[in-house]
């Protein structure tokens, strides 16, 4: 890279940020066909023992029909092997294309991280050159602009713009410096500006990128809880069914009857719950994928799983529920002064102030004259003289041709005008007393001596937050709201945003010990922090997330981290937890209720010749037992194709209390998968006789 160019790179940091990876369908597909016959090996395939199952009965039904012997038509026996094996590559195929898409982020993450060298502090207080690969934790990098940091740490020298793109995927940098909480820098992210020395905090393998890559590739992947739990249970039925047709044989024999090998494993194929047992993994996978779309890492997936459990969200004030800068919510007049000559005497006090808050000022007006069809005045810059706020003055605002134009605290703007509060009009200072004490900041406009009236700051509630609290509650999540606003002020602002319970006057010991008293009640209990005082709590809530511009102490003691530092992120977090849940749960039900159809399907066909009496089951009225049988293996393989898009997509959680989900899922995927087998079976029945495969 020459010069003009890294220049380029550094003052346009989306320029040197990382491709997106291409996760479409056509892109995966094929790497993923590739990859479901490589994930033939049985040490792959014995993560998933419903699979693993399936295989062996495939390998068993390919010997028979090379061995021969069975009084079952060659056509029939070969086409029930070929299906067997279709649904264990089909299931290998929704694993592998769920890994494909967090993969291409894992291959664009790892690109970054090739050939990466800091320089690391020697003894004597000289730098070294050496590999990212070879810094342990505790060893100080000195890092210039342009440079990647070559790993996870805490600056502990210097202040620097810091271009996280590569891990956030945000183009505008960020400030890091020691001390605080803007201390913490992630590795492979690029310094824009100035230099830093950062203290190394994460072995190799153990920083914010190695668990970003450990968490998208299926292989690494550690199951969860749940998981671990319903492959018992899936385990438990595959031993049951196998028991159940191993003994069908001797009972047949005992009947008079014969029952070829190739129909029993047929049979014990539908029997057990492969269609779980396919998606399973990929569930998992794609679960874990959405949380990475979203820049969170989690430590564990039990984290993601609890955040599907929680019943109370515990969020700060400041920067979830409020923007955190005061904004400008009103403007009220002084007796005898119009509407318009306050607009006008506001919005040019407020032209030349920077602050989030004189911005909010300047973009409140604009938005209300645009409303009332009134043009404000915008003077020429060069015949504006900018008067900055100081600590001194507290007065911001403007001269401009003779005029003389001031905003600032009720006091300075007031002895900018030789007035005191005395002399102050009635209305105007009541209405100053009201938006102190509804937790608001007011300021006072005053032109060539004149005071024209007040202006209200406030935190203001972010637009749709009281929406989303609407939606949790009735999902039966509770929100409560953690300020160190007085009560009165906390009230406030709580009753605007609609959440269900406020902690006013927060301190780390408050909040720890609500957390106790919460789960002490039986309930799960979810919050985000990013200060070190926030650590302890971080620690106790089931669901922990930090954020990643935080402290280290707060890292280490969450088990999320938001790589984008959004404390709102911990509702979306929440939403991938629930719908995982939901997704697996939803799919397990249908799984076992399309087994029911393959009973009518499969039993008659298989006994009928020995107990007439069971003809009367045969209700799909399916050509014959070789069809019957023939056509229920291959349902079996094509649903779970037909149900890749919904375990990678996830079931979409509506805003309701878990009882109605339930009865919503029983209804769509326990109905549906009673009534999808009849209807799938007996057409494919129908098309195997049309072309004289059975």
């Amino acid at each position: 890279m020459n010069a003009r160019t890294q220049d380029l790179a550094l003052n346009n940091p989306s320029r040197s940020a990382d491709k997106r990876p291409t996760t479409a369908f056509s892109a995966l597909w094929r790497p993923a066909l590739v990859q479901a016959f490589a994930k033939l090996d049985p040490r792959q395939l014995q993560r998933s023992p419903v699979m693993l199952v399936v295989a062996l009965t495939a390998v068993l039904t390919t010997v028979l029909c090379v061995v021969g012997g069975e009084a079952v038509p060659t056509i029939v026996a070969v086409q029930i092997a070929v299906w067997l094996w279709f649904t264990v590559l089909f299931a290998n195929f929704a694993e592998a294309l769920a890994e494909g898409r967090g993969k291409a982020r894992a291959d664009s993450l790892k690109a970054g991280t090739q050939g990466l060298q800091g320089l690391r502090r020697t003894a004597s207080g000289s730098f070294e050159k050496v590999a990212a690969s070879s810094l342990r934790k505790g060893d100080v990098v000195r890092v210039e602009a342009g440079e990647l940091i070559p790993g996870d740490g805490e600056v502990i020298e210097g202040v620097a713009a810091v271009n996280e793109a590569a891990i956030t995927g945000e183009s505008a940098p960020v400030i890091r410096e020691s001390g605080g909480d803007r201390s913490a820098v992630t590795g492979n992210t690029r310094l824009v500006s100035d230099w830093l020395l950062v203290k190394i905090t994460a072995n190799p393998g153990e920083s914010t990128l190695d668990r970003m890559i450990a968490l998208v590739e299926g292989a690494k992947r550690q199951k969860t809880p749940n998981e671990v739990a319903l492959d018992i249970l899936l385990i438990g039925l595959t031993l049951i069914f196998l028991l159940v047709v191993v003994t069908l044989k001797p009972f047949a024999l005992f009947a008079g009857g014969k029952l070829p090998l190739v129909f029993l494993v047929a049979l014990l194929v539908t029997l057990i719950p492969t269609t779980i047992g396919g998606l399973l993994s990929a569930i998992g996978i794609a679960g874990m994928d959405r949380l990475v779309r979203l820049n969170v890492i989690a430590k564990s997936g039990r984290a993601v799983e609890a955040a599907g459990d929680v019943h109370v969200l515990m969020l700060d004030k400041t920067g979830t529920i409020t923007f955190g800068n005061r904004r400008c919510s009103a403007l009220h007049t002084a007796p005898g002064v119009q509407p318009l000559e306050l607009a006008e005497g506001a919005f040019l006090a407020s032209l030349a102030d920077d602050t989030p808050e004189g911005k909010s000022i300047v973009e409140f007006l604009q938005t209300e004259s645009l409303r009332a069809e009134i043009i404000l005045p915008e003077p020429e810059r060069n015949r504006v003289t900018p008067v900055a706020f100081s600590a001194e003055t507290r007065l911001s605002g403007i001269d401009f041709d003779g005029h003389v134009y001031r905003k600032g605290a009720v006091d300075a703007a007031l002895a900018f005008v030789g007035m005191d509060r005395k002399q102050m009009p009635e209305s105007l200072a009541k209405e100053i007393e009201r938006i102190a004490q509804s937790g608001g900041t007011p300021l006072l406009v005053v032109a060539d001596g004149k005071l024209l009236g007040a202006i209200h700051l406030k935190d203001v509630v972010k637009p749709g937050i009281r929406e989303r609290f609407a939606e949790l509650r009735r999902m039966g999540i509770r929100t409560v709201m953690v300020t160190g606003d007085n009560p009165l002020t906390a009230a406030a602002i709580a009753a605007e945003a609609g959440v269900d319970d406020v902690i006013a006057e927060a301190t780390p010991e408050k909040k720890l010990a609500r957390i106790r008293q919460e789960q002490g009640e039986g309930r799960m209990v979810a919050m985000c922090g990013d200060g070190a005082n926030d650590a302890p709590a971080l620690a106790q809530a089931d669901v922990g997330m930090a954020m990643n511009d935080g402290t280290q102490a707060a890292r280490e003691a969450a088990n999320l981290v938001d790589l984008d530092s959004d404390p709102t992120k911990l509702l979306d977090v929440v939403q991938v937890g629930k719908e995982l849940l939901v997704t697996r749960g939803a799919l397990t039900t249908f799984s076992v209720a399309n087994d029911v159809a393959k009973y009518f399907a499969i039993l008659p066909a298989l006994f009928a010749g020995i107990y007439p009496q069971l003809g009367v089951l045969n209700v799909m009225k399916l050509a014959s037992p070789q069809s019957a049988i023939l056509s229920a293996i291959v349902f079996n393989a094509l649903i779970i194709v037909a149900l890749i898009p919904l375990a990678l997509r996830g079931v979409r959680v509506q805003a309701t209390d878990a009882s109605q989900l339930l009865r919503r899922n029983l209804l769509i995927y326990g109905v549906g998968g009673l009534v999808a087998p009849f209807v799938g079976i007996k057409v494919i029945d129908m098309i195997l006789v049309a072309v004289g495969l059975a």
